[in-house]
């Protein structure tokens, strides 16, 4: 038991999430929250509410965490006069609370923490970028005001932290931080199970009916930034060069209804399966011969880093981050994004080739294994966390 003068000697942080929908930002900052030494540090988890379609990866996974703060208006969308509560609530906590630090993920949490713990003198403020929305989400406009905003906030920063260096680039392309103060921390998963998964083979094949056939997943939320339409337009051209094929669809999201529409639109609808949101990725991966992605816009892919952990071949669009964790021919292939056409042939050519699937299988848990390790993500944050903190004392 921690005796109260251990307590009270504890770096307060508190670490802000706009919400804890299903995906890599949730799923890094709650391993950051559970991870780093209890004994060392007094982590809190402030975050919003998910919309109803999004799914919260907390009863996904079947967890909970014990320090937690919900604000539910925090969330996705902007309201203006409903976040000015959700800054006052913020405010009011890091006020209660005095942290040391202020750790915020995620562009609206990152906006409203990061204001708050200005304002209260907190003494080290860092944001991370999992990827950006400055690019591919909104109209012109809104991308013009959304880059000058984090230009400001940037400046009242003591550390802007990027998952990938692609995404560095593009911050530093728009004026956002300087290389000092934008540092490279890439994502880290628990990826044991992945790595481990060789003897589930067969049970979804199973579960799904699809015995032996060539099977295709792409694992991501159904939001317009994934661009699951070029996917399923690949997956047609696939189809009809590889009549056997079938192709299962793992996540959830606003445009499944529309999605499920254009696969009967397409004449697919006995090849693909929507599976929704799935706790057992390990399994899914285990079945699937080769994992796609065709996002628009990446920080780094979870989904691509867990398939390659599983020994996946995986083909995905040259955006964002994705081409800092796949080398095309070696551990993936890269495909033009919006090209369905590049997407079909990288993944008939995998289908047809047993040998050079397994080479890339290998070739991309290799790669994976230890780069994106929860223990160095704790490790290299602790550092810091660390860094920072004398940094202020001097």
């Amino acid at each position: 038991m921690m005796s109260p003068r251990a307590k009270a000697d504890r770096v307060r942080v508190l670490r802000v999430i706009a919400r804890l929908n299903i995906g890599g930002p949730a799923l890094h900052a709650t391993l950051l929250t559970e991870r780093l030494d209890p004994c060392r540090y007094d982590s809190v988890l402030l975050t919003g509410s998910e919309e109803r379609a999004e799914g919260n990866y907390l009863t996904l996974v079947g967890k909970s965490i014990e320090r937690m703060v919900v604000v539910p208006s925090l969330g996705r969308e902007i309201r203006p006069w409903r976040d000015i509560g959700t800054f006052v609530r913020i405010l009011r906590l890091i006020r209660r609370m005095r942290p040391e630090i202020v750790h915020t993920h995620t562009a609206k949490a990152g906006v409203l923490g990061r204001l708050a713990a200005r304002l209260a003198g907190v003494p080290v403020i860092i944001h991370t970028y999992h990827g950006h929305v400055l690019q591919g989400y909104f109209s012109p406009a809104k991308n013009w005001l959304f880059v000058r905003i984090e230009r400001a906030l940037a400046r009242w920063t003591d550390r802007l932290l990027a998952v990938s260096e692609a995404v560095r680039k593009d911050l530093l392309d728009l004026g956002i931080g300087t290389p000092d103060q934008l540092t490279v921390v890439p994502l880290g998963l628990d990826l044991d199970r992945f790595m481990a998964c060789e003897t589930l083979r067969g049970q979804v094949r199973a579960e799904l009916g699809i015995g032996d056939a060539p099977t295709v997943g792409i694992v991501a939320r159904l939001v317009p930034i994934k661009a699951h339409e070029v996917f399923f337009h690949a997956v047609a051209l696939v189809a009809r060069a590889i009549p056997a094929s079938r192709f299962v669809v793992v996540g959830d999201g606003e445009r499944r209804s529309e999605l499920e529409d254009l696969v009967v639109s397409l004449g697919l609808a006995d090849r693909v399966r929507f599976l929704g949101w799935r706790r057992d990725l390990d399994r899914i991966y285990s079945d699937l011969d080769v994992v796609a992605l065709s996002s628009k816009n990446e920080g780094s892919p979870v989904s691509l880093i867990e398939a390659m952990a599983a020994s996946c071949a995986v083909v995905a669009t040259r955006v964002g981050g994705v081409p800092d964790l796949i080398e095309d021919g070696v551990n993936g292939c890269l495909v033009p994004s919006g090209d369905a056409s590049a997407m079909a042939m990288a993944v008939s050519a995998l289908l047809t080739d047993p040998e050079r699937r397994a080479e890339m299988g290998r070739a991309g848990r290799q790669c994976v294994g230890q780069t994106f390790s929860v223990e160095r993500l704790v490790r290299d944050i602790d550092a810091l966390y660390g860094e920072l903190l004398a940094r202020r004392a001097r």
